[in-house]
């Protein structure tokens, strides 16, 4: 690996270059609008895989947006890592949070990543980490010491569900054949403290209607006399939690897996500083059920949120309004073995019926996805502690997710392998939030830990 952390080290700064050019595109998938950005940064992502030295690369249409797809085979014989990631982001709004423009991507230095940070829109989900992966490969291929076959399946759908992902890998399974996916969607505990994610939540996504009268009203004539969505829709998202944090939906725990204390013990070893955490978020008590630490909560125990609420009038100025509509989205965060169908199926009829009789009410389902764990006796996890051990010096900690990435599940179910959540970007990174940024220290660091991955997995699988 001499010549390939020797490449990585002369080519840094043109790493981070191509990559503030990636940054620079808006390739927000949820907006119609900026369909041809997507469009655009797919093909960029493409001109960047066809210079690293991968073959057959193609931009690949699908309902949506296209998947962009390219590999080297250097010998059959030898095991493939089939390397996923995304390079579509969330949405910026709300745009006047951000301390720089979005998608003009700047380098600055804070507390946690003193040797500076990009910031932009997708800087660490997942444009930053997917980046790496392309960079590590051209390493690897320049210096000839690319030890497996690797193949890329970059999604621009990822941040709206990844709707037609499931589609394409059923469609292509020959293409996609492979002996694990390695992906880095995920997170590492600090940049001290390297950890390797091997559970994910799942996920199920809604969208609320409750609508009272036919047509907006006086609030001065009708206000007293006629139920108001608003109100009536605050007051069910309230009761979906009791006073200690458990979700009231009858059913909603009956498939919950109870996490044995061994690994719960586990779980806990990482270093969480519970005051330094709140005044991080600037709050002044934590939420949730108490027989769990904040980490169990957040990994381990399933959770609903309310993702934005709206109705009546939100304008300027004042307008005296009785709404006729109350609108939310509520997203639901889940556990082994739960599964989201019966999940989205159990809070549609629970909400249907704590409706009053003043409003009607209609649940739209939007996208879910399946938990998963990933076993830690598996060649491509042991591939990934003993990369990360050797860039980072220390044996990485096991870790849970609160997030979600539902491929991980599909992967295993439709091409039978297992994944890999090989991470780098911290908590604190903002993603999906104003001012998102991916510190340097884990771009480089990742490009220097994927080609050991590489090489501990082709010595792993002989």
């Amino acid at each position: 690996m001499e010549k390939t952390q020797a490449y990585i080290e002369a080519h840094k700064q043109r790493f981070l270059d191509e990559l503030l050019e990636l940054l620079r595109i808006p390739s927000i998938s949820a907006d119609p609008a900026y369909a041809a950005e997507v469009k655009r940064c797919a093909e960029k992502v493409a001109d960047f895989l066809r210079a690293a030295g991968a073959d057959n690369v193609e931009v690949i249409p699908t309902k949506g947006h296209p998947i962009v797809y390219g590999e080297k085979i250097i010998d059959p014989a030898r095991p493939t890592v089939l390397i996923y990631g995304h390079y579509d982001v969330q949405p910026p709004d709300p745009l006047e949070l951000w301390d720089s423009p979005p998608f003009e991507p700047v380098i600055r230095k804070t507390e946690l990543h003193p040797d500076g940070a990009i910031f932009a829109r997708g800087a660490c989900d997942d444009k930053g980490q997917m980046f790496m992966h392309i960079k590590a490969f051209e390493a690897l291929h320049a210096t000839g010491e690319l030890p497996v076959n690797v193949k890329f399946m970059l999604e621009g759908e990822e941040e709206v569900g990844s709707d037609n992902l499931g589609i394409f890998c059923e469609s292509n399974k020959e293409k996609l054949a492979c002996d694990c996916v390695l992906l880095s969607d995920t997170s590492m505990i600090a940049n001290d403290v390297p950890s390797i994610t091997v559970g994910l939540r799942g996920l199920s996504y809604v969208e609320v209607e409750v609508t009272g009268p036919n047509r907006d009203l006086h609030s001065g004539v009708y206000g007293g006399a006629v139920a108001n969505p608003i109100n009536i829709l605050a007051k069910m998202i309230a009761s979906l939690h009791d006073e200690e944090g458990r979700i009231t939906i009858p059913g909603f725990y009956d498939d919950v897996e109870e996490v044995d204390p061994e690994e719960r013990a586990l779980l806990n070893q990482a270093p969480f500083d519970v005051d330094a955490y709140m005044a991080d978020l600037d709050v002044q008590a934590l939420f949730g059920e108490p027989d769990y630490t904040p980490i169990e909560r957040t990994t381990i125990r399933p959770s609903l949120d309310a993702n934005g609420i709206w109705g009546g009038y939100t304008g300027e100025g004042a307008k005296t309004v009785l709404p006729s509509k109350a609108y939310a989205k509520i997203s639901m965060r889940l556990v082994p073995h739960q599964k989201s169908d019966k999940i989205t199926k159990l809070f549609s009829e629970h909400f249907v019926r704590i409706a009053p009789p003043s409003v009607k009410v209609k649940v739209t389902p939007h996208h879910g996805g399946e938990p998963a764990v990933v076993p830690r006796n598996t060649p491509e996890y042991q591939a990934a502690h003993h990369a990360m051990k050797q860039t980072f010096g220390k044996d990485p900690l096991p870790m849970r997710s609160g997030g979600s990435i539902p491929i991980v599940a599909l992967f295993e179910q439709v091409l039978g392998v297992k994944s890999v959540l090989l991470g780098f970007g911290l908590d604190s990174d903002a993603i999906h939030s104003p001012n998102e940024h991916y510190g340097l220290f884990n771009f480089y660091k990742g490009i220097e830990t994927i080609p050991w991955f590489h090489k501990y997995y082709a010595e792993l699988k002989k």
